[in-house]
Order: C-alpha cells, then sequence, then structure tokens
C-alpha cells in the first residue's frame, strides 16, 4: 500500500471549520495548535484518499476511519488544547467541569435505563410537537391516516399525501407551529393528509416491503379517494418514504392508475449505486451478520440505527456536544428536532432486509429488478410532474446520488438542492436567515445534466425552499374550491401510533 505519487493535499480549512473558527481560536498558541492539526488532518486524508493498490471499497472503509479518528483526537475536544474550555475553567474556578461530571453521569444512567439523554428539557408529542388539529381517519395494522382540518376556508381541489419514511416517526414533518411543513401547506390552503407508521414489534417481523407499499401508499390512496371524490392527489415521500412512493408511483403508472397529480421526492434516493457513507455498513457480510441479531427479536433496534448515523456525523452529533455538556458545563437546550430524533423506530425484520438486499446492496429499483406484484416496475413509467430534492449536507441520501432521478424517468422533473443536512434540510420554514437553495426543471423528455454541471447552470436563491414548493404544487393544481369533508374520526391527532414505544 503506498501513496499515489500524483496525489494533491487539499487546501486547509482556515476559517471555516467551526470547531477552530471562533476568535479564541486565532490567538497563539491555539492557532499553531489548530493549524498544525489542519495540516495533520490534511496529510492524513490525504494518505487514505489516494491509496494504490486497495480495492476502492477497502479504501472508503479506510478514509473512514481515518476521519473518525481524526475527529476523535481534534484538539477542540480536550480541555489543554481548547482555548474556550481553558477560559470557562477560570472563569468559574473549574465549576464547569464538575457540572460537566454530572452531566455525564446523569447521561450514562439515562442511557442505561433506555431515556434520552442530555438536554434541559424534552418536547411532548401532542402537547408541543404534533399538535395540528386533525383526526385519525383510517387505521389497519401497519398505518393511521391522518387528515388535518383546513386553516382556510377554501383549499385547492387535490389534496396532499404525505408519505414519510418508516425509520422515523411522521412527525418530524409537525413539529412545533412554526417549524411544521403540514401547518404551512395547510396554511397555503391545501387539504392535507400524512401517513403515520405503526413502530413495529416482534410481531410484525414477516412484514415486507410489498406490505408496506400494498398496507401504507396504496391503501392511505384508497382511503383518501372517498373522500376526495377521485379527484386527483399531490403525493409527497421523504426520506426511504419518497423511495416507497416512487415504486407506487411507477408501478400506479404501469398499471394505468392515473390518480396521481403530482409527486415530491424530499431527500430521497432511488438509484443507490452511490449511497454515500452509508454504504460502509452494507455489504452480504454485514447484512447477513444483521440478519442473525434480528432474526432473535424480530427487528431491529432503534439504538442501533441511531449510532450508525450518528457515526456518519459524529463531529457534530457526538464530539461538539460532549465539549459543549462535559466541558463547558452546559446543558443543550433540546430543540423540537432534537427531540424527534430521540424518539426511535424499529423495523420489521424482513422489510429491513429486503430494503438492504434489495434497494441498497443490488439496485433493483434503478436497474429494473424491483417486483411489485411480480412484475419489475420502471421509474420511466411515472407519467406525472416531479419535484425532487437534494440537501446540500446529507450524509444519509446525498445530493448527488438523489441527482440520478433524472437518469430514470422521463417526466418533467423539478429538482432543487437546498443548504442544510437530512433533517434540517427538510425542516426549513421561511425567515430563517442563512438558508438558500438552487433549482432547476428539465422538461419531460428533456436531456438532463450531470450534478456538477446542474449545480453550474441552476440559478441561487435565497430563503427556503418551501415558498418555491408551494407555488410548484399552485402551478399543478385546480382553482381553490368549498373545503374537502373531514373523514369519520377514530382517534384526534397525532393518533396512537406514534406514541409507541
Amino acid at each position: 500500500m503506498t501513496l499515489d505519487q500524483g496525489a494533491t493535499l487539499p487546501p486547509l480549512n482556515n476559517g471555516t471549520d467551526r470547531r477552530f473558527s471562533r476568535p479564541a481560536w486565532q490567538g497563539w498558541p491555539f492557532n499553531l495548535i489548530s493549524q498544525t492539526f489542519l495540516m495533520q488532518q490534511r496529510w492524513w486524508n490525504a494518505v487514505a484518499t489516494n491509496m494504490v493498490g486497495v480495492l476502492p471499497q477497502h479504501r472508503k472503509h479506510v478514509e473512514f476511519a481515518t476521519q473518525q479518528a481524526l475527529d476523535a483526537f481534534s484538539p477542540s475536544n480536550f480541555i489543554w488544547t481548547n482555548p474556550e474550555v481553558l477560559a470557562r475553567t477560570f472563569q468559574t474556578g473549574g465549576v464547569n467541569l464538575w457540572l460537566g461530571l454530572q452531566h455525564m453521569v446523569e447521561d450514562s444512567q439515562k442511557i442505561w435505563a433506555n431515556v434520552m439523554p442530555s438536554g434541559d428539557n424534552t418536547s411532548v408529542v401532542g402537547r408541543d410537537v404534533a399538535i395540528t388539529p386533525g383526526h385519525v381517519i383510517f387505521r389497519n395494522d401497519l398505518i393511521e391516516l391522518i387528515q388535518y382540518k383546513p386553516l382556510r376556508e377554501t383549499t385547492h381541489p387535490e389534496p396532499v399525501l404525505i408519505v414519510p419514511s418508516w425509520i422515523m416517526k411522521y412527525y418530524i414533518l409537525d413539529l412545533s407551529p412554526e417549524n411544521s411543513l403540514i401547518r404551512y401547506l395547510l396554511e397555503q390552503g391545501y387539504s392535507v393528509f400524512v401517513v403515520s407508521w405503526k413502530n413495529p414489534t416482534a410481531a410484525d417481523a414477516n412484514l415486507g416491503l410489498e406490505d408496506y407499499l400494498n398496507f401504507g401508499v396504496m391503501q392511505a390512496l384508497d382511503a383518501m379517494e372517498a373522500i376526495a371524490l377521485k379527484r386527483k392527489i399531490h403525493t409527497v415521500g421523504y426520506c426511504l418514504g419518497g423511495t416507497l412512493l416512487a415504486i407506487a408511483a411507477a408501478a400506479m403508472g404501469r398499471d394505468d392508475d392515473r390518480r396521481l397529480a403530482s409527486v415530491s421526492l424530499l431527500a430521497a434516493e432511488t438509484d443507490f449505486s452511490e449511497p454515500g457513507e452509508l454504504a460502509l455498513f452494507i455489504d452480504d457480510d454485514q447484512i447477513s451478520a444483521l440478519e442473525t441479531d434480528m432474526s432473535l427479536r424480530g427487528y431491529l433496534d432503534d439504538t442501533q440505527m441511531t449510532a450508525a448515523f450518528q457515526i456518519l456525523n459524529a463531529r457534530d452529533l457526538i464530539w461538539s456536544r460532549m465539549v459543549k455538556e462535559y466541558l463547558m458545563g452546559e446543558r443543550l437546550h433540546v430543540s423540537d428536532l432534537m427531540a424527534w430524533n430521540a424518539d426511535g423506530t424499529r423495523l420489521p425484520c424482513r422489510m429491513h432486509s429486503q430494503t438492504l438486499r434489495q434497494l441498497f446492496l443490488h439496485n433493483d429499483l434503478a436497474n429494473n429488478r424491483y417486483l411489485v406484484a411480480g412484475t419489475p416496475v420502471k421509474l420511466t413509467d411515472i407519467d406525472c410532474p416531479i419535484f425532487c430534492l437534494g440537501t446540500e449536507r446529507d450524509q444519509v441520501a446525498p445530493w448527488r446520488s438523489v441527482h440520478k432521478l433524472h437518469q430514470l424517468t422521463r417526466a418533467e422533473t423539478t429538482f432543487v438542492l437546498t443548504s442544510g443536512g437530512h433533517n434540517v434540510g427538510i425542516v426549513n420554514p421561511p425567515g430563517v436567515e442563512g438558508r438558500s437553495y438552487h433549482m432547476l426543471t428539465r422538461a419531460r423528455d428533456g436531456s438532463s445534466l450531470a450534478p456538477d454541471a446542474w449545480l453550474a447552470a441552476a440559478p441561487r436563491y435565497e430563503g427556503s425552499w418551501w415558498p418555491c414548493w408551494a407555488e410548484w404544487l399552485r402551478n399543478k393544481s385546480g382553482e381553490t374550491i368549498k373545503n374537502l369533508p373531514m373523514g369519520v374520526a377514530l382517534d384526534k391527532a397525532p393518533g396512537k401510533y406514534v406514541l409507541i414505544k
């Protein structure tokens, strides 16, 4: 194993690495410490990236492990090499370290008790988050379908169905009122429905991906059809919910089912050939080991998935938090998004295995091998307009991977790239400073650009992408009419399934 002699070193992250961006890091000797670390980081990253004689998959493992080690040994993580921690220690006489020790003990106790660690408060579902008025109008053994009460006297005739991922609780799209995408859609004059997935138990071990398609997306559409009086439906899918929605839309196009007015895919991959760092956890051996573990319980525990996502973004989700709480002695305020992130879900054994093997490992959907009702589906069969969103710092669904949808469909496709990551990029209400997005539309059957060429060509806009999406939906909708009737209420929103721990 050697370093490629033609390798070039990337530039230092002067002023852009948030760990060393504060003024305290600009004075001696901490400027020397931080710059020395960044130079070492640059060198090690170059070694890991430019190795010759190593298989690409193994090189990626080395790159990932190298970055994890570098993040762990950053001078910002230690008392004597972090000027902000030193200043706080001198100011408080070491009280910050005493408080940090207490926080560490408290968090350890909570982890052992399987309680969310950290924070000075917790948002309660149905009291602080997921409080948009509505009720459950349909329930089966897998989903509850929530219909929300309109906020305007008239609405567009096409209702909106939201399909979130089953690896998350749906209320990421209905956090506190100022952060609720669902409430925003209601304010824009849309009738809104959302799928709330059941948190599975061992009894649900044999649920498969086709069950999630049939008893999730398709039965939700059927339940809406009676209320919407056969009007076309705008559909929205987030993360793997978007992948499942794309599968449903392709199957519906194949089968001449014309109920969809549009498809919006938010941070959702359809081609998994380059799924980013998640690929490091997905190969035959690792999936087999995971299947053995899941077979003992019937599901994937939420703590396993949470740990994987934290490792993918360890710098922000692990090390920066530890510095703040254990060295600075400050308890983080738990935002609505942080509280949601700690509200984990389980995954049925069969469904999760199929997702990993058919979608991630074998990439069956992009290669026209994914079967629905025994017949392959093709994304070229989607016959309604598509709004596709990627986020700049997404480590779960990298935007260049999301962008590959252009190669898989002939439909008119509006692609948007927004600032933020997999969650913050979606929870992106208007009025927040520092937000921006790029947007470009490809006509039906038009040619598509490679991701970097697309980025160079797509105009940049300041602000949230929510208003541009609402305008896009408005252009695909009819004139407003009297509100749709509310379905028969089985329960008040947020329903029962979202509360299952």
